[in-house]
């Protein structure tokens, strides 16, 4: 792991592998650790770049709420400090926002894009309303709210029937998460603008993914965006929730794979 300074804060990041660049966008409330199937697999053909966003994982807190497009920007400033001038950018669900939020801020920048276990549309009122009632209890009794909080919905059924290591392992990466960087980051969420509108905009190839069981962001939502960005393809991956990329690796890399070598 490495570190830079970008903005005004310390961000840890990761390169591995190489070949075309691939910016990875982590979940919330998780941190790059989610992607480390992805790079060991995928730097076998890619230069793998991955970070944890202001707050998460090796990254102290930022000033602030985390906005997507501040997690957007240090994802460009990233890539231009490693000399890459564009990205295939992928992003799971905080990361997908993100994603999106890159592609109406950084346009030149993309060489493709891949959006898992996300959805386009702002918060509702009594969605950002839980947010806030979030990070209230997280401000109280700390970053283990929010595991207890998400967990149960943060995998698909299968995954906490048949591999409770997966689940075991995610309550890890979120624990070692400060609790303020959980609430800059559900403030973020919930004042993040209605992305519905960018999918028109999106002038590069494209992938929608979705596991088969995600109950935060249902496949209806998937196949809404891969109807509204033009020439998108869409994949379902089987026995798997909200954070497929974690709980079927090896399809979720495999669909990957297949897209950034056949787009």
């Amino acid at each position: 792991m490495s570190t830079v300074r970008i903005a005004g804060a310390l961000l840890a990041y990761e390169v591995r592998g190489q070949g075309p660049p691939l910016l990875l966008l982590h979940a919330f409330p998780l941190g790059m650790a989610m992607w480390d199937d992805q790079a060991r697999v995928l730097s076998s053909d890619f230069t793998v770049v991955r970070f944890d966003c202001r707050g998460f994982g090796g990254s102290p807190p930022g000033e602030g709420l985390l906005t997507m497009e501040r997690i957007a920007d240090d994802g460009a400033a990233l890539l231009d400090h490693l000399g890459l001038p564009a990205a295939t950018v992928c992003g799971v669900s905080m990361g997908g926002y993100a994603a999106l939020a890159f592609v109406r801020r950084h346009p030149t920048r993309l060489l493709g894009l891949v959006l898992a276990d996300t959805k386009s549309s702002a918060d509702t009122a009594p969605a950002r309303a839980t947010r806030a009632e979030q990070a209230e209890k997280v401000r109280r009794e700390g970053t283990p709210a929010i595991a207890d909080a998400f967990l149960p919905r943060l995998v698909g059924k299968t995954t906490h029937a048949e591999r409770p290591q997966v689940v075991a392992r995610l309550r890890e990466i979120i624990l070692a998460n400060p609790a303020r960087g959980i609430t800059d980051a559900l403030a973020g969420l919930a004042a993040r603008a209605d992305s519905t509108p960018t999918l028109r905009e999106i002038r590069v190839a494209a992938l929608v993914v979705c596991g088969e069981e995600d109950v935060l962001t249902p496949p209806a939502e998937s196949e809404a965006m891969q109807a509204a960005i033009r020439g998108s393809r869409l994949e379902l991956i089987p026995k798997a929730g909200h954070l497929a990329s974690v709980e079927a690796p090896g399809e979720f890399n495999r669909v990957v794979t297949d897209f950034l070598t056949r787009r």
